[in-house]
């Protein structure tokens, strides 16, 4: 049996035409419950992840604000980790930090930057970790690596949280989660691999075995880190109805790789009544110890009464 940690829900934010807005969308997740509020970091329409968070948390006082997840391939560790440290300073220490590799081939393209293999992104990711972290927690960094270096320098300010704050690395592959069991705060699991330079979603993994070869996977590697980590799903789908199995056949008829029966067992899909959605997330916490539920803007009126009966417990 896996230990047991507290509830927690957030939203995974999207695109806003205004301050008010986007002011309002934050406060409005804040009063349904959520713990988090997170933003996507993708070049098409949606605010710029730093500074919509700093907005965010001025328009609210108590949710932690996030990233899921920055494209480590778009900014340089050092200028990440100064700007991290300050959007915590901004934010009284309610920043969470997520990390991911990147997989849109169109972005990089359209950003006129090289697209490597994905194993080679996964390298660059980890040696940004190394200096984001080291730089966060305070220290003067030296590093030489295949992909950066530094030399003798700190950042200021510093961040409030220490040693510094929780840092979400997300994704689905063996060398990305194996890179999150050793470095993370909290392991984001996406379950789907992205093929063809991410036009090619591969769902095969949403299935409960693969779930469980995954996380299989981070408790080994994370070893003694195992029970102070925090595991994390993106949720796709979120339907409160009554007929959940017409629901899932419904969807099967979409993601073909997956049986409606492997849809209702996955912890990327919530579907039925409230009741229902209250047993399956207790028991994919029993199964897979994942405590930390996300979902996108669009499901987080619907889902508050599975907040309001399950945050914090």
């Amino acid at each position: 049996m896996v230990q047991k940690k507290l509830f927690r829900f957030g939203v995974n934010v999207g695109p806003s035409r205004s301050r008010a807005e986007w002011s309002e969308k934050a406060r409005t997740v804040e009063s349904l419950g959520y713990d988090s509020l997170t933003v996507p970091d993708h070049l098409a329409d949606f605010l710029a992840p730093m500074p919509a968070l700093v907005s965010a948390a001025e328009a609210t006082r108590t949710i932690r604000v996030g990233t899921n997840v920055l494209n480590n391939d778009f900014r340089h560790p050092v200028l990440l980790a100064r700007e991290a440290a300050t959007v915590d300073l901004l934010t009284e220490g309610r920043l969470q930090l997520g990390l991911g590799a990147g997989h849109m081939q169109s972005e990089y393209d359209q950003a006129g930057l090289s697209f490597d293999r994905g194993g080679t992104r996964v390298e660059r990711l980890a040696e940004a970790v190394t200096v984001i972290k080291r730089l966060l927690s305070g220290e003067e960094v030296t590093f030489a690596g295949r992909h950066y270096r530094v030399t003798g320098h700190t950042i200021n300010p510093v961040p409030v949280q220490r040693p510094h704050p929780p840092v979400v690395i997300s994704g689905n592959g063996r060398r990305l989660l194996t890179l999150a069991a050793r470095e993370a705060d909290i392991v984001g699991l996406s379950g789907i691999t992205f093929r063809r330079g991410g036009t090619a979603p591969d769902l095969s993994r949403w299935k409960a075995s693969g779930v469980d070869e995954r996380v299989g996977l981070v408790r080994e590697v994370s070893g003694d880190r195992w029970a102070g980590l925090e595991l994390n799903v993106l949720v796709q789908r979120v339907l409160v109805m009554d007929d959940r199995q017409r629901a899932a056949e419904e969807l099967a008829r979409h993601w073909s790789q997956l049986s409606p029966d492997e849809i209702l067992q996955s912890p990327y899909v919530l579907i039925g009544t409230v009741d229902q959605m209250i047993e399956d997330l207790q028991a994919r916490r029993e199964r897979w110890g994942i405590s930390y539920f996300t979902i996108f803007e669009p499901y987080m009126k619907t889902f508050a009464p599975v907040v309001a009966q399950l945050a914090g417990k």
